[in-house]
């Protein structure tokens, strides 16, 4: 760790290497996303947290998603906004590992918060009469909190790892943000540790999660085929959709990124799935949520209505 501290201070984030007007035009479209990111999750925790009838288990795990989202944003969007206005620019030693661990933190917590919300799903369908008994506040918490935890552990545990390691030049992170793959690219050591502890991560955080969350909806679909009343069918689909969507749209894009043969991705094509990845999916969460879930779409009406009322 010393010897990292003593020969770099700092790294340079090459950010999109595009002409200065498409950076220009970019810079302006990712601020509007930026703002449409933290007003749609913002709306989701205002939602939650105002209206008692979203006071549940399922929208409980709904706002920490959303805590996610707006952290994700946070943690990468700012930063790479002011390499589009002034590319190459700098970012300390301290500041790129801390950037590092709280997007693979966020990053963690995500997975584990979908398989947690996927289990919701499958004993509110699957077990309806004993949901009340088994989704307690006091589980809904201790599973909230083990997400959290096991989440930053393992990023610490990146981090780490990268802080043995010896950066002897060049600093120029081929990136936007200090993503933990470009960053490993200009350790003038063996990072074979580093490639076997992600490669285990991502079969612990994305291969293993997206597996139960699987099984939790094969489940639910047959339950829900099950169900006589095609009101409570169109109800539990349009639960479950929404999950689902957010599922896809995340493990999809995270296991291509980090399990797909890296030679298939040049290193321009990973930034633009990186974008999807850390950017689009934290923006698109909210508008999915609020388009397919019926009670969202209500809580929203009645804040509406409350508010031109008074």
């Amino acid at each position: 760790m010393v010897k990292n501290q003593t020969t770099v201070t700092e790294f340079l984030l090459l950010g999109f290497l595009l002409d200065p007007r498409i950076q220009m035009l970019l810079f302006g479209l990712f601020s509007l996303f930026y703002v449409f990111t933290l007003l749609g999750n913002g709306t989701i925790l205002g939602l939650i947290s105002l209206d008692s009838r979203l006071h549940t288990p399922m929208y409980f795990f709904l706002s920490h998603l959303a805590v996610v989202n707006i952290t994700y944003a946070c943690n990468t969007v700012p930063q790479m906004l002011v390499n589009l206005l002034h590319p190459a620019k700098p970012i300390s030693f301290a500041g790129c590992m801390m950037q590092t661990f709280l997007f693979l933190s966020f990053g963690h917590s995500e997975c584990l918060l979908l398989v947690v919300m996927s289990y919701d799903r499958y004993v509110a369908i699957c077990h309806p009469l004993q949901y009340s008994v088994i989704m307690t506040w006091r589980v809904c918490i201790t599973l909230a909190i083990t997400s959290w935890t096991c989440g930053s552990l393992l990023a610490l545990v990146h981090v780490v790892l990268i802080l043995r390691l010896p950066f002897c030049g060049p600093h120029e992170i081929n990136h936007f943000f200090c993503e933990i793959l470009s960053v490993l690219r200009l350790a003038c050591a063996d990072t074979w540790l580093n490639q076997v502890v992600i490669f285990a991560a991502c079969v612990f955080i994305l291969v293993g999660p997206l597996c139960l969350v699987l099984v939790s909806y094969s489940c639910i679909l047959v339950a829900i085929l099950r169900i006589q009343s095609g009101e409570g069918r169109r109800k539990a689909f349009s639960t479950c959709s929404s999950h689902l969507c957010v599922v896809g749209l995340f493990f999809g894009s995270a296991i291509v990124m980090y399990m797909a043969p890296k030679s298939r991705h040049p290193e321009e094509l990973q930034k633009v799935l990186f974008l999807f990845y850390s950017f689009f999916n934290p923006m698109l969460n909210p508008l999915i949520y609020s388009l397919r879930n019926i009670e969202v779409k209500g809580a929203l009406r009645r804040a509406l209505c409350k508010e031109s009322h008074s």
